[in-house]
């Protein structure tokens, strides 16, 4: 009878410890859901809060840009075109902002600067190091400045000028002076469209000139999940007057920036160009590297 007593006591001890636990268990899974429902209220009050901030008048600024580089040495690998080889390669952009923003008008600043150097020692026995050649020199300013007839629509002047800055600086260079219509259909989406646009090609060669035309830009940036954002600029000039080579030209760049922590990730940014003042083929460069934004 002893026994049986006992095993019915440890019975219900086990039962009340399963039970208490599994209604434990239930009361923190309540919890945890109120938690969560909390934290996503504060998302959403926190993210209006960010909008409104955004929609006041003044500056925002920012910068961002992508480094990229390589190093390799090859010791008497006898299957290589070069059995005994040292080469390293680095190439760095960096981009920045500065735009101001109020009911009545608006100025958009934007610089960006592509640099890159590549060094190849195919002999190492010489003792004589081989210098690093730079494969990489852009330099590109804008400056757009708007007068808002609504929300969506306004009277536009444009400065855009893209050059070498190391090496071939302003030769050529070319600057585009022109006004015309800005269209913001959203906020991440702005379309110039300047119909009296000066075109001018700096430089020694007498072939460069200045033309009259339409200068479109397009910029668009985007954050497509958190953490990942995309900016596209296309850039064109088309001329009034054909002239030979034909100052007509366009370019289009394209970034991805990955944030992995505080502003550092991975990113992507390649380019698309056709000027015939500068090259009769096609242009197009692309890095792959960190990524920093501030």
């Amino acid at each position: 009878m002893f026994m049986k007593c006992q095993l019915l006591l440890i019975a219900f001890v086990i039962f009340a410890a399963v039970n208490g636990h599994a209604q434990t268990l239930e009361e923190l899974k309540s919890m945890k859901a109120e938690k969560e429902a909390a934290v996503s209220t504060l998302k959403g009050e926190i993210a209006d809060i960010d909008a409104q901030i955004d929609a006041l008048p003044g500056w925002e600024t920012g910068t961002f840009g992508t480094l990229g580089f390589n190093l390799s040495s090859f010791n008497n690998w006898v299957k290589g075109a070069n059995p005994n080889a040292v080469s390293s390669s680095i190439r760095g952009t960096i981009n920045g902002y500065a735009n101001y923003d109020n009911p009545q008008l608006f100025w958009r600043n934007s610089g960006g600067l592509n640099l890159g150097w590549q060094k190849l020692d195919t002999d190492l026995e010489d003792n004589v190091d081989a210098a690093f050649e730079q494969v990489a020199d852009i330099l590109k300013i804008q400056s757009l400045f708007g007068y808002k007839f609504n929300s969506k629509l306004a009277g536009s002047a444009l400065l855009d000028y893209n050059t070498s800055i190391l090496s071939n600086f302003n030769n050529p260079g070319i600057l585009d002076l022109g006004v015309g219509f800005t269209w913001t259909p959203v906020k991440d989406l702005v379309v110039v469209v300047h119909p009296l646009n000066y075109h001018i090609v700096l430089g020694d060669d007498p072939t460069y000139g200045s033309a009259l035309g339409t200068k479109i830009v397009v910029d668009y940036t985007k954050e497509i999940v958190p953490g990942l954002t995309w900016k596209s600029n296309l850039a064109a000039f088309a001329p009034y007057k054909k002239t030979d080579p034909s100052l007509g030209e366009w370019t289009w760049t394209n970034g991805l920036g990955f944030n992995i922590w505080k502003g550092i990730g991975v990113g992507l940014e390649f380019g698309l160009r056709k000027a015939e003042v500068e090259s009769p083929d096609g242009q197009n460069y692309w890095v792959v590297g960190l990524s920093y934004s501030l």
